[in-house]
């Protein structure tokens, strides 16, 4: 007798997906795990059983309902979940680049200056813990990093070495450019879920531990990148040979690094 295998489950059925989840992936098997706007008490929703709202008490007969003041518990829209996937992705691989530049810079630039060895170090720790935050946000909600990634691990490597061996100024200089450019990109990130969060809480719906947390690391990690910058300019980057074109020319390296990282 022919046997008949189950079939899967029907498209009603997949309405609350992980908006950081590989597409490849089947939707049918998988377990479904997602940055919540809700609180972690609530992040877990089954995804058999879309729930966009709090379970309301159902009244007894007689007695008058009371007004539930509980905020809404929504999924992310799908430009949301485009957007933070994008900006993990990206976020990944910027820090991956910075540890790079810092860690060849680092001998040639301490070599001759033994004074900034400290500096050095603190600037290149912190990158260190920035990347391995980002590490853990990716691997959590299974962002896909980029394919450029040995492409950028070779050509952050060559521009540390490069700006190092062209002295402690051209090496500030390209912090400064570096720091400029990434400074603005995570300013714009936090503007984008401040606005998130506002609308969110406009319409009345819960915001997530998770999604509080998010805005205060890269909040956090924002500042820290701008401290850098500082660091740079004190340290005689403006003295750099020729300043302008060298700035001007890593920046735009790397918005299109960027702008590559978020889509490739």
């Amino acid at each position: 007798m022919a046997t008949f295998r189950k079939s899967p489950l029907p498209a009603s059925q997949w309405l609350i997906r992980d908006f950081l989840a590989p597409s490849l992936i089947p939707r049918t098997s998988r377990t479904i795990r997602c940055l919540s706007t809700t609180s972690n008490s609530a992040a877990a929703v089954s995804p058999t059983e879309p729930s966009y709202e709090p379970q309301r008490r159902i009244p007894r007969p007689g007695e008058e309902a009371a007004p539930s003041s509980a905020p809404l518990k929504k999924p992310l829209t799908q430009a949301q979940r485009d957007f933070l996937t994008s900006a993990l992705r990206v976020n990944q691989a910027g820090e991956l680049a910075a540890t790079l530049i810092y860690k060849a810079q680092t001998p040639v630039v301490v070599a001759a200056h033994p004074h900034l060895r400290p500096l050095m170090k603190h600037m290149y720790d912190q990158e260190v813990s920035h990347f391995s935050t980002f590490n853990a946000l990716v691997a959590k909600h299974r962002v896909r990093p980029t394919a450029m990634y040995p492409v950028w691990t070779v050509m952050a490597t060559a521009l540390g070495w490069g700006t190092a061996l062209m002295g402690r100024e051209a090496a500030m200089a390209c912090t400064e450019a570096v720091e400029t450019e990434i400074g603005s990109h995570y300013n714009e990130q936090v503007r984008y879920l401040l606005e998130m969060v506002e609308n969110m809480d406009r319409e009345g719906q819960e915001i997530g531990d998770e999604l509080k947390t998010l805005v205060d690391t890269i909040r956090r990690i924002r500042d820290e990148e701008l401290e850098h910058l500082d660091h740079a300019v004190e340290n005689d980057a403006k003295d750099a040979v020729p300043h302008t074109a060298l700035v001007e020319f890593i920046r735009a390296g790397c918005r299109g690094a960027i702008w590559v990282s978020e889509r490739v």
